[in-house]
């Protein structure tokens, strides 16, 4: 296929599993005439069929309810949100239904549907539109939560997710749609859900990050090979649930743990991270956990976001840090 930007590695995903398997379906505001906002849908429709790429009204509970109906009867539907900001009114139907069905039904009917949404800020979009909501769907029973960082994860995973037989919230960094571009092969290969991947090996800090953070822990991870640091770097990827054992190894190894994210610090992913490994492998610790995040307070406009989000010195001084105790 050659090189392809992340926004070009989903629109592949979806359609090839629409040419090989008739079930899945896709959805949302804009999808069809317009191939959607940020055009992940774009030639589907005319592909496809009406029938089988829809648009429908603005009305988001309506989407996530329609898609466990058809999912419930044998379909398996792709949803899109078209920001992350308009997402909140899918939470009724997916805790209280998409997340709930196998086990209301004793394992007789299950939900493989998939919620895709743009998500995070860097875009200089108003703040509902640049938010960091993983949390929220991470502490859902039942479902899903991926972020691929890479036009190459974001084809396998969003594969994956189409073909599980639950329901998987696929959250897409919008930073990351147009930043570069990566060799993906369109071969119909899925990765794995719920695990980590190590994206470059250390001895001496584990980074874990996720999403568009990994782009400035990479950076931060080079930079500090100049003086010697040897830091390794774990893309989480599937946010819920999380891959422990992946990062334990990492942190025997290395002694120390720098969480990066640019959700809030509070109630996050990362603080999730930060006590599983407390819980599971507080003596494999030389220094505390450092965390690098976005701070507790609404997304800031425009000219404040990059200083809202954590900058590659940031995760730097964390890691320095960690490594002078």
């Amino acid at each position: 296929m050659g090189a392809i930007t992340l926004i070009d590695a989903i629109n592949l995903a979806m359609a090839w599993e629409m040419e090989h398997d008739d079930s899945v379906v896709v959805l949302g505001e804009d999808v069809g005439v317009n191939g959607g906002v940020f055009r992940a849908t774009a030639g589907l429709q005319e592909r496809f069929g009406k029938e089988r790429v829809l648009d429908t009204p603005l009305a988001e509970a309506l989407i996530a309810g329609i898609s466990i109906g058809m999912a419930s009867q044998g379909l398996k539907p792709v949803a899109e949100i078209q920001f992350s900001g308009f997402i909140y009114p899918t939470i009724d139907q997916m805790i209280n239904h998409a997340g709930r069905l196998r086990s209301r039904t004793r394992g007789r009917i299950g939900v493989p549907m998939v919620l895709r949404a743009p998500s995070g800020g860097g875009i200089h979009a108003p703040e509902h539109h640049s938010e960091s909501n993983e949390a929220f769907f991470a502490h859902m029973p039942g479902i899903r939560c991926v972020i691929p960082s890479s036009p190459a994860r974001a084809y396998g995973l969003l594969l994956a997710a189409i073909r599980d037989p639950d329901p998987v919230v696929f959250l897409e960094p919008t930073r990351m749609y147009r930043m570069n571009k990566q060799n993906v092969e369109d071969n119909g290969e899925a990765l794995p859900l719920d695990s980590c991947f190590i994206l470059k090996e250390g001895d001496d800090v584990t980074l874990v990050s996720w999403g568009a953070m990994i782009f400035e822990t990479l950076k931060a991870a080079k930079e500090l090979e100049a003086d010697g640091i040897g830091c390794e770097v774990i893309d989480l990827a599937t946010v819920s649930p999380i891959d422990i054992d992946t990062i334990l190894e990492s942190v025997e190894k290395t002694g120390r743990l720098v969480i990066v994210h640019e959700a809030p610090l509070s109630c996050g992913v990362g603080a999730e991270v930060a006590a599983l490994v407390a819980d599971k492998g507080l003596f494999y610790l030389h220094a505390p956990i450092q965390r690098v995040t976005g701070y507790d307070a609404v997304m800031p406009l425009f000219k404040l976001e990059h200083d809202y989000m954590p900058s590659v010195n940031r995760i730097k001084g964390a890691i320095r840090k960690t490594l002078e105790d």
